[in-house]
């Protein structure tokens, strides 16, 4: 069993998702070198690649602020709905009809969605001065706000049903088979989306160029979908939300 799903991941679509999940990530990492840095590395005739990784909002405006959300949300999203993808070529490798690029997109799509929004909200917080140029928060109470919206959402009933979704993809691809892979991806990019677009606004907290606060975060909402670690997981993720919200709150630090 092991072998075949080892031979099966070998397979082209899956060298094409993990190498946009390695890409991604190398990316980010590329716009996270310090500016200074960056700009010494024009000696090498890579003024295209410096200007791409300029992404603060003062200095890329909103289409390069977008592509770096929409850079973080397949670098972090798509490792979390590996086990989906997989339960999902099970299911093609039992006789049905299975495309996965269709449905990796429609997931991307969704996500790319968030990516707009969320590129929106960076670049208006910046200017109401409420983040940093690299994205995090200037504001102790918006801190606590995103801290506490975050930590009350892991007890709400529509994480529970987004997350049960993630936590079963097969009974969920089965339940939703007539809308083909283009449908199936949309649906469950809703779904990833459902379960972690509180948890991706933390960003703000953390630092919207962090890559500590990237692994982290992926480290947490991976856990969080599986389901012997996740029913553990989430409650005492939202308490320990809850409580950093209020320590701000108090300590302002």
């Amino acid at each position: 069993m092991l072998a075949d799903r080892i031979r099966s991941m070998l397979g082209v679509h899956w060298l094409m998702l993990f190498g946009a999940i390695v890409a991604s990530w190398v990316l980010l990492y590329a716009m996270a070198i310090p500016p200074d840095l960056r700009e010494a590395s024009r000696i090498f005739g890579s003024e295209f690649w410096v200007a791409i990784c300029t992404v603060t909002p003062d200095l890329a405006g909103f289409g390069r602020v977008m592509l770096m959300w929409l850079l973080m949300s397949t670098a972090m999203m798509l490792p979390t709905a590996l086990p989906a993808f997989a339960a999902y070529d099970d299911i093609g490798e039992s006789g049905a009809h299975t495309a996965l690029f269709p449905l990796v997109a429609g997931f991307l799509a969704v996500w790319g969605g968030f990516a707009i929004i969320a590129a929106g909200l960076q670049m208006t917080l910046f200017r109401l001065d409420l983040v940093s140029s690299f994205g995090d928060s200037r504001s102790y109470w918006l801190s606590a706000a995103l801290l506490m919206i975050a930590g009350g959402y892991q007890f709400t009933p529509l994480k529970d049903a987004c997350l049960s979704k993630c936590r079963a993809p097969l009974t969920f691809f089965l339940q939703h088979w007539d809308v083909g892979p283009w449908g199936l991806g949309l649906r469950l990019g809703a779904t990833c989306l459902g379960c972690c677009w509180a948890l991706m606004l933390l960003a703000f907290v953390g630092g919207v160029m962090s890559l500590a606060f990237m692994g982290i975060a992926t480290l947490f909402m991976i856990l969080e979908k599986l389901p012997d670690i996740g029913r553990w997981l989430s409650r005492p993720l939202g308490y320990a939300l809850l409580g950093g919200a209020g320590w701000l709150a108090v300590t302002g630090l």
